[in-house]
């Protein structure tokens, strides 16, 4: 036997990863202002820089998924690593906004195929007792990343210029690629070969389809307003540029508390708990609307949104496998991508929704249409608690005969 790594040290690997992807997700959000002036930009413009990189994960998790499938684990994630640091430096070097655009699509293409992999290492390192707390220590990198990160990116940037912003993250990059190499096992199984057919018989199965909606409406919506958080928080509110890297790094502790509050709360019933979280969204969205233009109202009202914002991903994310294992249960890993997938179409349509109505009318506006997303979203897991009910009455009625 040659595995002698600590399943703990592997994790901690993992979790510098994560905290470096995790970081360059929501960078341009605290720098949004800065690129504005660099390249002379609207705000809609700016607002790509978000969007683009979602659509990147958006294919680039199952297209990753089907390329990557059958390389060595430890092999495929140095190779996520070095794509990851590649687009980072290309955006940090980048003479035109277009290069900076590609340099988030490549980074965007590693992210995708993080999120898949990394969760399976996780699960793989440790006893099957243990699987969910693994992934979720793999997990606490991205959450530390909006705690921390972001801020302190956004910080890095606004005293050096925001070039040094993205400089830092593959920085942070380049010491999560030493610690796979060395931390994450040689010898780890390869799952089962994921399919393009697998793809269709996900995308086929109508319960599956309404779920991975759920996703990128419930989990959108929040980035209609997110995205652009930076510009409603110093032209609207009127909070100065040191102000919001002090908002941002409560915001992510506001993050951090609902994200583990989310998980406990959908252990056992994600549907049930994902309404009263989406109820909860969209509420504070429409308060957002009428608060945006007072400092501390619209202060308290952003933060609620950061307690509401992540909390869904625990349960969209354990109710999308549950689903997968019932209905296509050979698919459950590109089920799990094509979730990953979801989460992405929903901060692209988000930031780009957000982007059109910043254009045509203000920014204060962002909020309601935010609200507007979510609210689809509550409609259709009504929906799916539906489509689940009939299916527990007919197995109730046949165990009564």
């Amino acid at each position: 036997m040659t595995k002698k790594i600590s399943p703990a040290m592997t994790l901690l690997a993992l979790a510098i990863s994560a905290f470096a992807i995790g970081s360059t997700e929501f960078i341009s959000v605290g720098l949004m202002p800065l690129l504005i002036q660099s390249f002379h930009i609207s705000i809609a413009q700016a607002g790509l820089t978000v969007s683009v990189y979602a659509l990147g994960i958006m294919i680039g998790a199952p297209l990753m998924t089907l390329l990557t499938g059958q390389i060595n684990r430890h092999t495929l994630m140095i190779i996520i690593m070095l794509l990851f640091i590649l687009g980072n430096l290309v955006a940090a070097f980048a003479p035109a906004f277009i290069v900076l655009l590609a340099g988030r699509v490549i980074a965007a293409l590693a992210h995708g195929i993080f999120m898949t992999v990394a969760s399976v290492i996780a699960a793989d390192v440790v006893a099957p007792s243990k699987r969910a707390s693994a992934i979720a220590v793999m997990f606490t990198g991205l959450t530390v990343a909006t705690v921390t990160g972001v801020p302190l990116g956004t910080m890095i940037g606004q005293l050096g210029g925001w070039r040094w912003s993205f400089i830092f993250i593959s920085a942070i990059g380049l010491i999560g690629l030493v610690a796979d190499y060395v931390l994450v096992p040689r010898n780890l199984p390869l799952p089962s070969k994921a399919t393009a057919r697998g793809i269709l018989r996900v995308l086929g199965n109508p319960q599956i389809l309404v779920a991975l909606l759920v996703t990128a409406l419930g989990y959108g919506g929040t980035f209609v307003a997110y995205t652009y958080l930076s510009p409603l928080l110093e032209q609207k509110m009127g909070w100065s540029a040191g102000a919001v890297v002090i908002i941002l790094v409560v915001y992510g502790l506001m993050v951090a508390i609902g994200n583990t509050l989310g998980g406990r709360w959908a252990n056992a019933k994600p549907l049930a708990a994902l309404l009263k979280m989406f109820t909860g969204l969209f509420v504070t969205l429409l308060v957002l609307t009428f608060t945006a233009n007072n400092q501390w109202l619209g202060l308290l009202t952003v933060l609620v949104m950061g307690f509401f914002a992540f909390m869904n991903v625990p349960g969209l994310q354990l109710y999308i496998v549950q689903l997968a294992e019932k209905q296509t249960p050979n698919d459950i890993t590109m089920a799990s991508a094509l979730n990953i997938s979801a989460f992405n179409v929903g901060i692209a349509l988000g930031s780009g929704i957000g982007g059109q109505v910043t254009s045509q009318f203000g920014l204060g506006w962002t909020p309601l249409f935010g609200a507007g997303m979510v609210a689809l979203s509550i409609g259709l897991t009504l929906l799916l608690i539906r489509l689940a009910r009939p299916v527990k009455r007919l197995i109730h009625k046949f165990n009564e005969y």
